[in-house]
């Protein structure tokens, strides 16, 4: 008989695969205690590392507006002109502190906006997809790509064993797999905010939009030797490279784009635009430019300001929201309680979280590590008669959407287009290129070589398979397992 999975006090959950939410497509609630234990303790698991994302490096510099998109949010740091300091990071996803930086690997892309209006944090990544739409399962796919509680070592039984079960994967993975899995370096590579956000314009009118920063050196790649070649002989690599390049006055540059949707299309458009594992093909939604991010500054502490940064999506500022994207909500509540647990709960005090161009006005006080207070004038307490700050709507420009008022735990609504694979197997088809495709075929063949459970194997083919046909045919015959194939 199966075992039920539980909470940590024994009571049985109802769902591993869905949070709760209003409706299939609504807000996710707080009241979800499992959602909310297993993130909770997932952020808990080590001191002081990084969950995830823990090996990496990052820089200073600046952000122009070169462009005007002042017609689809009033937030000040997209107005034509405006300039605002920035902080890159960069990192590896699964890789631990010292793990070499050209691992095969999704890289993170973060970029943290000072602006008058607060700081504005982009956490994204180099593909412009995810692994997984519901960030339930997110403890469990980090799980599959690190290590063996026995043995310490990666498995690839584990991590295709969760992938093939999951073939909400398959996009991603299809970029991972491919070139964009080992970047040249984080200074040649496109970055992607990936979730689906909400901008609000002066008029109070709600746009969709994703995020795109187009690398002016270029999106190259290593190709497999080479990249191991590297990890064997300088595990800093990325890292030197980025400090070196800005130390010789070589400043890295991106372009930012947006796609912007109309509210109205959202509900209607073929695939689910809130769905993490989902594009938005630019022919639908084509890039409208923004501006310019250049980075020309290295840190002079690299613990401080790097080590000690903090992003997160809960970072918003007036004219900016989230949407109805599941990993999107959750990682709202994780990555501040995830920096609270690994920083301290006052980590917005440190100088490189704290606003560098925006005030700071709330009743917060007391915690652990605590620097900035208020004068023992200020009131503690809201309302008040004494002249404390006062919420203000209007300031705060909040967006919102509309939701059915059900609580399910359910997928997203299927579309007209929506599919687990349609999309990795346009990614195959129509993106790579001849050598690109053999590239990823002798990458899967090696991974597949790897499997050593015959059920996990045959599920990888199918994987593959349902991805492209002829892809999942030539795999099947590289790796020449006849048992598999039987």
């Amino acid at each position: 008989m199966t075992e039920n999975t539980t909470t940590q006090t024994g009571t049985p959950v109802a769902s591993d695969a869905h949070s709760l939410t209003v409706g299939a497509d609504g807000a996710t609630v707080l009241h979800d205690r499992y959602l909310v234990e297993k993130l909770a303790q997932f952020n808990r698991e080590r001191i002081p590392e990084r969950i995830v994302h823990a090996k990496g490096g990052g820089a200073f510099g600046r952000f122009e507006v070169t462009a005007d998109v002042s017609a689809y949010t009033r937030a000040a740091v997209f107005q034509p002109g405006a300039e605002s300091e920035t902080l890159m990071r960069f990192s590896s996803v699964a890789g631990e502190q010292g793990s070499p930086d050209t691992w095969r690997d999704v890289r993170g892309f973060s970029v943290k906006f000072y602006t008058t209006e607060g700081n504005y944090d982009i956490v994204g990544n180099n593909t412009p997809v995810f692994f997984i739409r519901d960030a339930i399962k997110f403890p469990d796919f980090i799980h599959s790509q690190k290590r063996l509680p026995g043995s310490g070592l990666r498995d690839a039984d584990m991590q295709w064993d969760f992938w093939t079960l999951s073939p909400e994967s398959a996009h991603q993975v299809t970029y991972l797999m491919g070139d964009r899995g080992l970047p040249k370096s984080w200074r040649e590579m496109h970055g992607f905010g990936s979730h689906t956000y909400q901008w609000i314009n002066a008029a109070g009118e709600q746009f969709w939009v994703k995020y795109h920063f187009r690398s002016r050196q270029g999106d190259l790649h290593l190709d497999a030797a080479t990249a191991e070649a590297i990890a064997g002989a300088d595990a800093d690599f990325y890292r030197r490279d980025l400090h070196d390049a800005i130390e010789a006055g070589d400043h890295p540059t991106w372009d930012l784009h947006v796609q912007v949707m109309p509210y109205e299309d959202a509900k209607t458009y073929r695939f689910n635009p809130f769905d993490l594992t989902k594009v938005w093909p630019h022919a639908d939604y084509p890039l409208i430019p923004v501006g310019t991010l250049t980075l020309d500054r290295n840190p002079q502490n690299f613990f401080a300001e790097i080590e000690q940064a903090a992003f997160s999506p809960a970072n918003t500022v007036p004219g900016i929201g989230i949407s109805p994207d599941k990993m999107l909500m959750a990682r709202v509540f994780s990555y501040p309680d995830a920096q609270r647990y690994r920083v301290g709960t006052n980590y917005n005090q440190i100088p490189v979280n704290a606003p560098h161009a925006a005030s700071v006005a709330n009743y917060s006080q007391d915690g652990a590590q605590r620097h900035g207070f208020n004068s023992p004038s200020t009131p503690v307490y809201a309302p008040n008669s004494f002249g404390g700050p006062v919420a203000n709507a209007d300031a705060a420009g909040e967006g919102s959407w509309e939701g059915d008022g059900e609580l399910v735990r359910a997928a997203y609504t299927l579309r007209s287009d929506d599919s687990d694979f349609g999309q990795a197997g346009t990614l195959y088809r129509e993106v790579y290129s001849d050598e690109a495709k053999q590239r990823l075929l002798e990458t899967l063949t090696g991974q597949g070589e790897a499997i050593t459970v015959d059920a996990i194997r045959e599920r990888f083919f199918q994987y593959w398979t349902n991805v492209d046909a002829d892809l999942g045919t030539a795999l099947r015959a590289a790796v020449g397992d006849e048992d598999a194939a039987a």
